[in-house]
């Protein structure tokens, strides 16, 4: 298995999630810079967490069109699984790879702390080594991770099984301040019609290894290396 990281300027979280998924994968992945046109063949592409761009016009509105992304997009649209992690899951959204937007945080504010999500499905190619209904701990940093959608496009992602997380409290239930950002119905994270895109505003990467202080996230990448590799 091999994979792709895009970087871009602004990006502080490309070199966490190579080692994370190298980890897993055991070899390290490949850099690719915002500003190439052409994306090695890969059989995963991750938009990695940061501030692309310094979150100029919109997060992820720039990013979104650098020269890369034409190449990320048409490979994503063809069925290459692609997975993005917070300021990626800005860009994703932005890309129109995946449905909704992310808005500013509901408080305003900065939020940097860690939180429970509930694994809303399982079986798939990120989720393959959790059990759905599982709740995991991550870490979020985000500024507008509030994810938004209408009326009926978020019954269009519940009829498809797209809502990949929701926040929780550690017993798996919603409230007690569980959401940090105001998602609405408490999404954390979501996937494209097909599953082959993951959007999410939690940082695996960052709990991927006991020595960070926990390894939750370290299944998504056995996942995807099980699936993929």
């Amino acid at each position: 298995m091999q994979a792709a990281v895009i970087v871009f300027p602004g990006s502080n979280c490309d070199r966490d999630v190579a080692v994370a998924l190298g980890a897993s994968m055991g070899r390290p992945p490949l850099m690719v810079w915002h500003g190439d046109s052409a994306l090695p063949a890969v059989d995963l592409i991750v938009i990695p967490g940061g501030f692309a761009y310094g979150d100029y016009l919109r997060a992820g509105a720039i990013a979104a069109h650098s020269p890369v992304m034409r190449e990320v997009v048409a490979r994503a649209r063809a069925g290459a699984p692609l997975l993005a992690i917070c300021n990626g899951f800005q860009v994703a959204a932005e890309s129109g790879l995946l449905p909704g937007a992310l808005l500013p945080n509901a408080g305003l504010k900065f939020v940097c702390r860690d939180v429970y999500i509930r694994t809303e499905s399982s079986g798939g190619i990120f989720t393959g080594h959790y059990q759905r209904g599982q709740v995991i701990r991550l870490p979020v940093a985000h500024h507008a991770g509030n994810y938004h959608i209408d009326d009926d496009g978020l019954k269009a992602l519940e009829d498809n099984g797209q809502v990949a997380f929701r926040y929780c409290t550690p017993g798996g239930e919603p409230g007690d301040g569980a959401n940090p950002n105001g998602s609405r119905d408490d999404i954390a994270g979501v996937y494209n019609e097909a599953g082959t895109v993951l959007g999410l505003m939690p940082h695996p990467e960052r709990l991927a290894d006991p020595r960070l202080g926990g390894d939750d996230g370290k299944a998504m990448f056995d996942s995807l290396v099980a699936a993929l590799g």
